[in-house]
């Protein structure tokens, strides 16, 4: 029996892909399978891809496709995936040799519909581990959530049963699927050991993206608020998804915006995000799990007015024009 299916979307990285996969194949768990989706790569990464199914035909195998970004290369994998639970790895980043048996005997001993656990940002010249912080509400797991989807394994049977998916070709996917999921979680179980090395090549994070692409983030703050509209909920639950939404889009979002080198186009999309919040969270700064907070994400949340956003982004995009890391997650 397949115990886990890891889906390894790819496009473009044969730099990166060799030890992406040497480490998946080199995993303690032997009753696994590794699921690679060629998403319409032009380099020499199917080259790759064919070798590797060559040598490890038992384990490994890979599915071409016409280019749809992450999340389509993903929901592509799922009908394939044989294991009792599945998880995702980017193909540019790797994991530890034991991540898997780890995930998947706690997951079997917590009866868990997903396991979380630490990861480690590295840097061209240095590493920092995160940890994740443990929650058993929905309200909490909404509030403190990372919602990548590569430092998880989720049960798959639960996983379809959802009927979340990722939603193809928009930037903060994994926001978007995390978010939907959580009302249906029964059990999340928590791994307190890194185990996913999230790398960030040099200038990687520092590249601006488009004024568009940023957008999106506002179709999947609509998306999210759509699925949680329609099933009538009300109370903590929907102030814990605004909280959510605020921490998004002013945290991790305004940091991508930040880094955009035009000035015009940065004071744009920030009247776009005080806009889209005046709009759709009225009151936001009188949210209760935002007044619940204390130390330095508070007030910077709070610091957030018309008045005063243009001054925050522009001290944030000197910072970002000269320290190639990360601020939010």
């Amino acid at each position: 029996m397949i115990k886990v299916s890891v889906v390894v979307p790819v496009y473009n990285v044969e730099k990166y892909l060799a030890h992406c996969l040497d480490t998946l194949l080199a995993q303690t768990l032997k009753d696994i399978e590794i699921i690679a989706i060629n998403d319409g790569s032009t380099d020499k990464s199917r080259e790759i891809l064919l070798e590797y199914s060559k040598k490890y035909e038992e384990r490994f195998r890979f599915y071409d496709k016409v280019n749809g970004g992450l999340s389509d290369a993903r929901n592509y994998a799922l009908p394939y995936c044989n294991g009792e639970y599945v998880g995702f790895v980017d193909s540019d980043d790797y994991v530890e040799h034991d991540m898997y048996e780890k995930l998947y005997t706690l997951a079997k001993k917590d009866a868990a519909d997903i396991v979380v656990c630490d990861y480690i940002i590295e840097y061209p010249n240095h590493k920092k581990i995160m940890k994740v912080v443990p929650a058993v509400r929905k309200e909490t797991i909404l509030c403190n959530m990372l919602a990548a989807a590569w430092n998880k394994i989720y049960r798959l049977e639960w996983l379809r049963s959802t009927g979340v998916v990722f939603p193809k070709g928009l930037v903060y996917e994994d926001t978007e699927f995390f978010s939907k999921l959580v009302l249906s979680i029964n059990k999340i179980s928590y791994l307190q050991q890194p185990m996913v090395h999230y790398v960030q090549r040099n200038g990687s994070i520092a590249n601006a993206q488009s004024k568009e692409k940023i957008r999106q983030i506002f179709m999947i703050m609509d998306n999210i608020n759509d699925f949680y509209s329609e099933r009538m909920l009300s109370g903590t639950l929907v102030e814990a998804k605004n909280y959510m939404c605020i921490r998004v889009l002013l945290g991790s979002s305004m940091e991508r915006i930040c880094r955009i080198g035009n000035y015009h186009d940065r004071n744009e999309l920030v009247y776009e995000t005080l806009e889209y919040l005046d709009t759709n969270i009225p009151n936001w700064k009188k949210n209760q799990y935002l007044k619940a907070m204390t130390g330095l994400r508070k007030f910077y949340l709070l610091l957030f007015t018309r008045q005063t956003s243009k001054i925050l982004c522009f001290i944030l995009s000197c910072f970002f024009k000269y320290k190639n890391k990360r601020l939010f997650n």
